[in-house]
């Protein structure tokens, strides 16, 4: 009977020690969700690899889409004081 208690033990430590690091886990995925510091980090990196090529250069697409509205919003300036 003490090798069934034993093994109970056992499997019950080993449960135990599962359930700690998925309780780590959750922790840490907590503490990033709440790091507004680092997210913001995170997101202003992801929008500079998007707007930029690999030389660090503007995308030269974005650049004339700026230009554009540039353009449009001038027109409109321009337009609306006639």
């Amino acid at each position: 009977m003490s090798d069934t208690h034993l093994g109970g033990t056992q499997q019950i430590e080993a449960d135990i020690e599962t359930q700690r690091e998925h309780l780590a886990d959750t922790v840490d995925q907590l503490a990033h969700k709440l790091d507004v510091k680092a997210q913001a980090k995170e997101r202003a990196a992801q929008v500079k690899e998007r707007a930029t090529t690999g030389t660090g250069k503007p995308r030269p697409e974005l650049m004339a889409a700026s230009a554009a509205v540039v353009v449009v919003v001038g027109l409109l300036v321009w337009w609306r004081q006639r």
